[in-house]
């Protein structure tokens, strides 16, 4: 039952890592908003 866990704990890698690239993603298109909000349109 070693394989099962190993693939377990790659699962938790690939979703952790999943996740920080979509919170990252948010906070960039927060940060592009207040910008054009604030009228430093790029």
């Amino acid at each position: 039952m070693k394989i099962k866990r190993g693939i377990e704990q790659w699962a938790w890698m690939i979703g952790i890592w999943a996740l920080s690239v979509v919170a990252l993603g948010v906070v960039s298109m927060g940060f592009r908003l207040l910008m054009t909000a604030a009228g430093l349109k790029s």
